[in-house]
């Protein structure tokens, strides 16, 4: 006797409908989809405080900022050791590995996230936006020296200086108060114009216009999106599907779904 359908197996079946035609898919991810590899959810540059201050009085906010940086570069890389130190060793998760699939089944996948974990490029996914850098990538604020690390433990303690110049170095990330990527940027207006057939948001609250822009031009297009959260966010109210569990799970029962409807094509 075969199991009744859970609530989340008639979900991840309404998921793959509205999927199933569809060649192009971008998802929009934010720190909720890596909290399956073990990473926090958090606020900020991929930082690691809920709302409190860093330990140095300042609000985070500061700490991370572009301006401080500048003036005090010692403190920022502070703060930005303990974001790398909450990502080292963390693996990909089932919710990265079905993007990663799908992009590999379907015509054209892209990734827009805002996580600098790196974990998307890790699980095998190549159309990735990091929109927001990412904390392996390394560059001198002098020079055109650049470098991918594994992690920090190689890095000066107190402060990383570039092997070429000497110059203070820094993750490839945005502080705050800093601008977005203009090549970032560029490959997102590109892909939006593209157009695609479907949005799906994993873990993101949408609080920045740029992330909830393409759930708000599908839905404006007719487009089916789908929102993968437990909480609500600021595009809740616009999506066609909302899945109130974690995206682990979520993508797992999605694919699977696509996978049979695909199976009886």
């Amino acid at each position: 006797m075969s199991a009744l359908p859970t609530d989340e197996d008639t979900q991840f079946e309404q998921a793959a409908a509205l999927l199933a035609d569809a060649s192009n898919l971008l998802f929009v991810t934010g720190a909720g989809i890596s909290a399956d590899s073990g990473l926090p959810t958090y606020r900020g540059v991929s930082g690691l405080y809920e709302d409190e201050d860093a330990e140095d009085g300042l609000p985070i906010e500061v700490c991370l900022s572009g301006q401080v940086f500048r003036s005090q570069p010692a403190l920022t890389w502070k703060h930005i050791r303990h974001i790398e130190a909450a990502c080292r060793g963390a693996e990909p998760n089932a919710g990265h590995l079905a993007i990663a699939t799908l992009e590999r089944r379907l015509e054209r996948v892209w990734v827009l996230t805002q996580n600098v974990d790196g974990l998307h490029a890790a699980a095998g996914s190549r159309n990735v936006i990091a929109i927001h850098g990412d904390v392996h990538e390394l560059r001198c604020t002098a020079c055109a020296w650049r470098a991918h690390v594994d992690d920090y433990s190689q890095l000066d303690p107190a402060l990383p200086r570039c092997p070429s110049c000497a110059a203070v170095i820094r993750p490839d990330v945005i502080l705050f108060g800093e601008m977005l990527p203009m090549a970032a940027l560029r490959t997102l207006e590109r892909e939006l114009e593209r157009g695609f057939d479907a949005v799906v948001t994993i873990g993101t609250t949408a609080v920045f216009p740029y992330i909830a822009a393409p759930v708000q031009q599908a839905k404006f297009a007719g487009r089916p999106t789908i929102e993968i959260n437990p909480a609500n966010s600021e595009v809740s109210a616009l999506v066609d599907l909302h899945l109130r569990i974690g995206a682990a799970e979520a993508m797992t029962g999605i694919l699977a779904a696509l996978e049979r409807r695909w199976a009886e094509t």
